[in-house]
């Protein structure tokens, strides 16, 4: 709806189908694979897709970033890790993430539309306003994301070096931790995800349209995806920054095999006191973690909306 800030932009502001058939020709069949998905079937499919295409660009620059979050390194250190760690284990760790974001974002848009419609249902005529509703959907959405932990867990595992003579591969980490540790090893740094990713999901899907509207209106196929590649690398950057320090604890808390579970804040006052007391320690890595987000997120929502007009 043209009245709400949550809406998602596919959503709000509908293409023309003329714009997919320059040419005489259709890019699909019409309502074809829309009507195998169904209407909301397709944001799940739409959401994995585009963040499948997102990994296998930016995975090496994670590497690196991961490094940094992980032992407090310069970049030019970290690659030189990764440079002694050879070109074979470059991508090691590849199949965790892949597997983790192309659930996950399929999860965060296909659940934020589903609550959103399930919600607002329920909500008609009870006064309560739509933002709210909205806002509602995004943090449940972001909630049941971190069911995918054990992703996140096994790919931390697989990209630190000390692990390297240990873990072999995704199958034989997850096949390591369910036999020596059980399940709840596995959702080692639960805590540090669910702060992150409720508020997370409610700001980017609040923000992404008014943040759309502010800039120059698109007359074609490929001014929308510069929008949509805009918008939404501006908003993972700027919360990339934002919720950097959870992912610092997250990241260490998830390098520990075995041996107690320390609460969040417990690991944060432990690299808060190891990096000095320095905040510009804390945020190492966070200018890397900006670019790496602007183009992440800007991969993700351009990609995202581009499949939802072409579907």
């Amino acid at each position: 709806m043209a009245v709400s800030t949550m809406d998602s932009e596919s959503a709000r502001t509908p293409q023309p189908q003329a714009a997919l058939t320059k040419g005489g020709g259709t890019l699909l069949p019409v309502g074809a694979l829309s009507a195998k998905l169904g209407p909301q079937g397709k944001h799940y499919v739409c959401g994995s897709v585009a963040a499948f295409t997102n990994i296998l660009v930016t995975f090496p620059i994670q590497k690196v970033l991961f490094r940094q979050q992980l032992h407090g390194v310069l970049a030019t250190e970290a690659i030189r890790q990764l440079q002694r760690d050879g070109l074979r284990n470059l991508y090691r760790g590849l199949l965790p993430p892949l597997l983790q974001k192309s659930t996950t974002v399929a999860i965060m848009f296909g659940l934020y539309e589903d609550f959103s419609r399930v919600l607002l249902d329920r909500a008609g005529g009870s006064g309560l306003p739509e933002l709210v509703t909205r806002s509602f959907a995004a943090a449940l959405a972001g909630t049941a994301e971190a069911f995918l932990t054990p992703f996140e867990r096994v790919q931390t595992l697989l990209q630190d070096h000390r692990h390297h003579g240990r873990f072999n591969n995704t199958a034989h980490t997850f096949r390591t931790l369910l036999t020596e540790y059980g399940v709840r090893e596995c959702y080692r740094g639960l805590v540090p995800i669910l702060l992150r990713n409720g508020p997370s999901n409610v700001l980017f899907f609040g923000l992404r349209g008014p943040i759309k509207e502010q800039l120059p209106q698109a007359s074609s196929r490929a001014g929308h995806m510069v929008n949509d590649f805009v918008c939404g690398g501006l908003l993972g950057a700027a919360l990339g920054i934002m919720f950097y320090p959870l992912n610092v604890v997250k990241s260490r808390a998830q390098s520990q095999v075995g041996g107690a579970f320390q609460p969040c804040r417990e690991v944060l006052l432990t690299v808060w006191r190891e990096r000095g007391g320095s905040v510009v320690m804390l945020f190492r890595g966070a200018h890397l973690n900006y670019h790496r987000s602007l183009l992440s997120w800007g991969i993700i929502n351009a990609t995202y909306e581009l499949l939802l007009k072409l579907i």
